[in-house]
């Protein structure tokens, strides 16, 4: 056998005795790690040695020591000179300190073991310090500080080894830190292990978020939620009460709290905006949020399209200029809406502008649409002319504001609506793929994971704004609120300005202009008697219909500039598309006249026509 053949046996060292410290070592290193927990046990152990020196010494710096001790405890609970405590925290830092200065002096003045000194410091001390140990945020700072010494091994766990954590901050609900991430790492990496960073830090599942640096690729921000700050609802702030606070369109609107309490607020001036989520997940709440805020506003008109037959929008009908319950009436009223973005084009145009900047006299219009996907089965016209607004409406303040379950392209329609959408609202999904639906393609691996909201009202935002994934909660609107916001500014809602109502004005005249002309109305078989026929010719067909009295009253009694379409409405209680059609009748016989544009009355009494028809 060859020499390197030989097996070679293990050198086993034995070593059964300690260094010298090796104990005292521990000690400290315990000592270190419970030190917020030892903290009470100190400060009583540094007043006796403080006593007993101080008496031994200088037993006349009693009353210094009182006036000391009284001073700190008037400046630790001196709310300015304090900020970051809450007023709880403060009066007890005052009250220990009061004690302790107290306990002090009498020990510098007759010795710490003097008559009942030694126990009141005992026992004081430890009920003094029972808040202290079970404060959650001095709990929860000590957990964070450990943390910070074991991150090297979770990063290693988890899967970006070298990374670091360079500080870290306790807050209300938790702790948030800023990671150093290694060269090569990305946010992206650390998002995709969210659950196994929940795991490697001990938390429930559900309590990390992660944000990117803005200033920094190698940079990330986690937060860490020890309770959940939207696990009730927010209630409406109602911060617009009256006509001198009324906010304008191109304001941010006030949607609800992030969870760090910061307010999200989205703009929607001159943007489409998209609110998706499944039944339940309140969609209806935040439309009500949107609409509470624009019906405040002066500078803007809305119009609605609710396919629940008019269920949710019912409640603001006194705020909606128009409102649409059917696929029917929603393509009725999307034409127009083309109509006015067509005649707000060519003003533009003809003034040099780019751009319809919304005022009182000439404000913007807002179109809300709940269900849209209802439109796509019934209502051909509609989807054609609601992706006409989206690609042509921003310019001229003419925007599309849609609630949906599942925007997909068959429930939008083939055309540009939820490409045009540069709002986008997106409460809990079922489906972790709806997330791309929603919020556009690759936010669900960017993070925006909102298959994990839990509760109604809890939302993600995407706007140019609003980047990154932060879960938010929507105010609530009980239907008191509704009620009261809807009543408050009913009587203060804009019109469109003349030109825009205008153009939607002969857009109606011309559909159902149209849609008369489609009509088969029999006509009666003339009379032989020929003196009859030149009789009936003479004077109008006697008619016991209600409506058709009601309408000629109306018209012979009407003032010099006449009645509008809608006030004939209201006097006969008939349709615009039954009173346009008498109206052409009545002008063709020289009965009626129209003053202006919209506005009808009956022709003047000294007309032959008025004559026979009296």
């Amino acid at each position: 056998m060859r020499r390197g053949d030989a097996r070679r046996e293990p050198l086993l060292i034995l070593a059964d005795e300690h260094y010298a410290g090796e104990y005292l070592e521990a000690l400290v290193r315990w000592a270190y790690r419970y030190r917020s927990e030892a903290a009470p046990v100190v400060l009583m152990v540094a007043l006796a040695v403080a006593g007993g020196v101080l008496h031994a010494r200088h037993p006349g710096w009693a009353p210094l020591v009182a006036f000391l001790g009284a001073a700190s405890a008037v400046l630790v609970g001196w709310h300015r000179a304090t900020p970051t405590l809450r007023r709880i925290e403060r009066a007890y830092a005052a009250a220990v300190t009061a004690a302790a200065s107290g306990w002090l002096a009498l020990a510098v003045a007759h010795g710490p073991a003097a008559g009942p000194l030694r126990g009141v410091l005992v026992i004081g001390g430890t009920l003094a310090a029972i808040p202290w140990w079970g404060h959650r945020r001095r709990r929860a700072r000590v957990r964070v500080e450990r943390t910070l010494e074991a991150w090297p091994f979770i990063a290693d766990a988890i899967g970006v080894p070298g990374s670091s954590i360079t500080s870290a901050v306790v807050d209300l609900w938790g702790w948030r830190a800023r990671i150093r991430l290694r060269r090569g790492q990305t946010v992206a990496d650390l998002v995709a292990r969210v659950p196994a960073l929940e795991s490697g830090l001990g938390t429930r599942p559900g309590a990390v978020r992660v944000e990117a640096d803005p200033a920094r690729a190698d940079r990330a921000l986690i937060r860490v939620l020890d309770a959940d700050p939207h696990a009730r609802a927010i209630p409406w702030p109602d911060t617009f009460t009256t006509t001198d606070e009324r906010p304008s369109i191109t304001d941010s609107v006030p949607l609800g709290l992030f969870e760090d309490a910061r307010p999200v607020a989205v703009t929607l001036a001159h943007r489409h905006g998209l609110i998706g989520g499944v039944a339940g997940a309140g969609k209806s709440g935040v439309l009500n949020v949107i609409l509470a805020t624009l019906a405040a506003s002066p500078d803007v008109v809305l119009w609605g399209i609710d396919l629940k037959g008019g269920m949710e929008f019912g409640p603001w009908a006194g705020c909606l200029n128009r409102l649409a319950t059917n696929p029917r009436e929603a393509a009725e009223l999307l034409g127009e809406a083309v109509a006015v973005l067509e005649a707000r084009a060519k003003l533009l145009a003809d003034d040099n502008r780019r751009l319809w900047t919304p005022t009182a006299d000439a404000p913007a219009l807002v179109i809300v649409i709940d269900e849209y996907a209802e439109l796509t089965e019934e209502a051909a016209d509609a989807i054609a002319y609601a992706d006409s607004i989206a690609r042509r409406g921003r310019a001229v303040a003419v925007t599309l504001l849609v609630a949906t379950q599942r925007p997909t392209q068959k429930a939008m329609g083939a055309g540009a609506v939820r490409s045009q959408m540069d709002v986008r609202i997106c409460l809990r999904v079922r489906e972790r793929r709806d997330v791309d639906l929603i919020l556009g393609q690759g936010m669900l691996a960017a993070g925006w994971n909102a298959e994990t909201l839990d509760a109604p009202g809890k939302f993600l935002v995407s706007t140019p704004e609003h980047t990154t994934p932060r879960r938010a909660r929507a105010y609530l609107l009980t239907d008191d609120d509704v009620q009261a916001a809807a009543a408050r500014w009913s009587r203060h809602r804009p019109l469109l300005d003349a030109a825009s109502q205008e153009a939607a004005d002969d857009h109606a005249t011309a559909r159902e202009a149209a849609a008369s002309r489609r009509l088969v109305i029999p006509r009666p078989r003339p009379p032989a008697d020929a003196a009859l026929v030149r009789s009936t010719a003479a004077a109008p067909a006697p008619s016991n219909d209600e409506a058709t009295e009601a309408l000629w009253t109306a018209l012979r009694t009407a003032p010099e500039s006449g009645l509008s379409i809608g006030e004939l409405m209201d006097a006969t209680g008939r349709r615009r598309a039954w009173i346009y059609l008498r109206l052409n009748e009545y002008a063709e016989d020289g009965r009626a006249m129209q003053v202006s544009r919209g506005r009808w009355r009956a022709a003047p009494p000294n007309t032959d026509t008025e004559n026979d028809s009296t």
